[in-house]
């Protein structure tokens, strides 16, 4: 299918990242006007973009981003609209409106604060004195509430003691261009307006929008991109003016993540720390900005990677955003399944079977990666785990094909050797990759035998034998206890830096009766990795490198070799509290948990991982996704770990397997679904789990 909204995810592609792109250093944010100086003048109407800056891509660490896809508000802190780096109303990729810069009686309001209010809105408030009298009091607050779906609304409160006579001013303009274009710095003009019904319009040969206005304006002036009020207000009267951003003809924004049948359950949190109640509410908040419908099949949606940069569907991001919000219930895995499934390989080719993605940089130490080599392994292994959680039976039979054709593109892939290498010929083993091929050999087998299939016997020997040969290959030993290798070289020579990758290794997946499969590693390897994922070379105090601080080329803003990556920070929580070991993972859970309060429980896809100190702060990455999918669903996986939820749907049962440390106190998580009913579960500060609601003769397991 195609991308449900143009997205930046195609230059993406070109430049072998998954992370944000690269455009040249040509397209960065101007200067930035310093608060308190005298109000700006009027813009000229070339939209101003600044001075290129080293790096690249206008950052957006210090932006407020509001999010209801296909829909996008960028904004800077004071609220005013200039046209400048990547302000702006968006829809679908192009930004309507780059400039809305509001001025109450002649002059722009003194910003006090701007505060994200949810994923999709924001809310800007300003002052202004007005009157010739002396003092510090301000006679007039100008409130701005801005919504993603293009909405604006402007309120004017008169907090002087006697009547104000306002002129009010929205000076607008835009470029219609395309969020790559605003990345790489050339954006084109700004481009003329012209008078339409109550408020201003601009076309292009491939586009237009409007602005209008409510009440209509006492004036508009096209030249000047200027609509004018004038309001009469008593003491502490209010008047306000409601501007709507469209392309022309399109109706007002409908998303899917705020429709009555979003695919994901308004779970929530309580207990001891308030941080799980936020995080919890922000992370579902989130997600259900990010959502995505198939304009070609509306009843499905997915999540896309993140904004500003990857507004579109990203496969591997997907499907694990969506196996880590499985508590939230099956709808969105089903919708991510049948979505990708339309986008399988066919026909003759080495190929077939396959869900296509794009490569992804691996960092200094490793060429790029396939994605859609991770995507193909992933199909099997959330469908056979939305089972577990209670897809409905049909559901997973109408997909069972598309898994199957993944585990025959393993099989086939594979050969007759033990390892899945990259496609390239002479191309790398990489041990992250053996880890998703193990997991969906083990739950696609189990798939496969649960609906009556052929070929589990198949792939559960293949999977002992790799599981063999990987524990003997892929462990290097050395003074320090030894590690596993990030990959082996096409002569078999291990390359043996530490990276978060290694995570992977410790999520083996979801079998019945509340079971783990067994992971690639033994016993006493994976209580080496427990321990070096838990040491001060992997774990930052706000959450797990990308890359050991103690490797060659570990630069802590590094996305791939150094800076902390939420999703694999989750995954490590996860894994090494399934394999017993509570302490490593409270540590990195309450490292992440601070960071995501300084993130406004927001937490981006990555930040910096430099060493947390008393003091300190996470330090923003500048072009990080926020919200990100997989950040935003890490937030589920990190609370959902610690009540150790393990359903078997298909058998009635559910098993809890909490954190026994309790690292967050009591905590109750209300609103989940289980089974295709709400399923609720406390964990006490002993560490003690207890179903409160569940499915009509859902039994607890052993």
């Amino acid at each position: 299918m195609h991308q449900p909204t143009p997205s930046f995810t195609a230059t993406d592609n070109r430049r072998l990242r998954d992370g944000p792109p690269w455009p040249p250093a040509d397209g960065g944010l101007g200067p930035v006007q310093p608060r308190g100086r005298a109000p700006r003048p009027t813009p000229t109407r070339r939209v101003p973009q600044g001075p290129g800056r080293a790096g690249g891509l206008p950052p957006t660490h210090t932006a407020l981003i509001c999010v209801a896809l296909p829909g996008l508000a960028i904004s800077t802190e004071d609220g005013q609209l200039t046209g400048q780096g990547l302000e702006g109303f968006y829809r679908a990729g192009r930004r309507l409106l780059a400039r809305c810069q509001v001025r109450v009686a002649g002059r722009e309001p003194l910003a006090v604060q701007a505060r994200v209010t949810g994923a999709d809105s924001a809310r800007f408030v300003g002052t202004l004195r007005v009157s010739p009298a002396t003092g510090p009091d301000p006679d007039v607050v100008v409130e701005r509430i801005r919504h993603a779906d293009g909405t604006e609304r402007i309120i004017l409160r008169n907090c002087a003691p006697h009547p104000l006579r306002l002129p009010l001013e929205a000076a607008l303009g835009t470029d219609l261009a395309d969020l790559s274009a605003i990345a790489s710095g050339a954006p084109g003009p700004e481009l003329p307006a012209t008078v339409h019904d109550s408020g201003l319009r601009w076309t292009t040969a491939t586009g237009n929008a409007s602005v209008t206005a409510s009440p209509p304006p006492s004036d508009a002036l096209a030249s000047a991109g200027l609509l004018r009020w004038e309001f009469e207000l008593p003491p502490g009267g209010t008047a306000s003016v409601e501007l709507r951003v469209r392309p022309d003809g399109a109706s007002h924004l409908r998303t899917v993540g705020r429709a009555a049948s979003s695919p994901l359950a308004p779970a929530g949190a309580t207990g001891d720390d308030p941080r799980a109640t936020a995080l919890l509410r922000a992370s579902i908040d989130d997600l259900q900005a990010l959502l995505l419908r198939d304009p070609a099949h509306p009843s499905d949606s997915c999540l896309a990677a993140g904004a500003p940069w990857r507004c579109g569907l990203a496969p591997a991001e997907a499907l694990a955003a969506a196996r880590m919000t499985l508590p939230l219930g099956t709808r969105l895995a089903a919708g991510t399944l049948r979505i990708l499934a339309r986008t399988q390989l066919r026909g003759p080719g080495p190929r077939t079977g396959m869900i296509p993605g794009p490569h992804r940089d691996a960092g200094a130490h490793l060429p790029p990666g396939c994605t859609g080599t991770e995507a193909t392994l992933l199909f099997p292994v959330l469908l056979s785990e939305a089972r577990r959680w209670g897809l409905p039976e049909q559901e997973t039979r109408e997909l069972l094909p598309a898994a199957e054709r993944c585990l025959a593109w393993l099989r086939t892939t594979v050969g007759d050797q033990t390892y899945l290498r990259d496609p390239q010929p002479g191309g790398l083993t990489r041990g992250e990759t053996q880890a998703h091929a193990h997991r969906a050999a083990l739950l696609g087998a189990d798939l496969l035998e649960a609906c009556g299939r052929p070929g589990s016997a198949g792939l559960r020997q293949w999977a002992a034998e790799l599981r063999k040969a990987f524990r003997a290959d892929f462990w290097v030993d050395d003074r320090g206890g030894g590690r596993p290798a990030a990959a082996l070289t096409p002569d078999g020579r291990p390359l043996a830096h530490l990276g978060s990758a290694t995570v992977h290794l410790l999520d083996t997946g979801l079998l019945g009766a509340g079971e783990l499969a067994v992971g690639l590693l033994d016993k006493v390897q994976t209580e080496q990795l427990a321990r070096l994922l838990g040491g001060p070379a992997m774990d930052s105090g706000w959450g797990l490198r990308g890359l050991g601080a103690k490797e060659a080329g570990h630069s802590p803003f590094g996305h791939r070799s150094g800076a902390v990556r939420v999703q694999e920070t989750a995954l490590a929580v996860a894994g090494l509290a399934a394999a017993g070991y509570e302490k490593e993972a409270g540590g990195l859970l309450r490292g992440l948990l601070a960071a995501a309060e300084h993130f406004g429980h927001r937490l981006p896809e990555m930040f910096a991982g430099e060493q947390r100190c008393e003091g300190s702060a996470p330090l923003p990455h500048p072009a990080a996704c926020r919200p990100a999918a997989t950040a935003a669903a890490a937030g589920v996986l990190l609370l959902t770990t610690l009540a150790g939820i393990r359903p078997d749907a298909p058998a009635g049962t559910v098993t809890l397997r909490p954190v026994h440390s309790a690292p967050l106190g009591e905590l109750g998580l209300t609103g989940l679904r289980v089974a295709g009913a709400p399923f609720s579960v406390r964990v006490s500060r002993l560490g003690l789990a207890m179903v409160e609601e569940a499915a009509d003769g859902l039994q607890l397991g052993v």
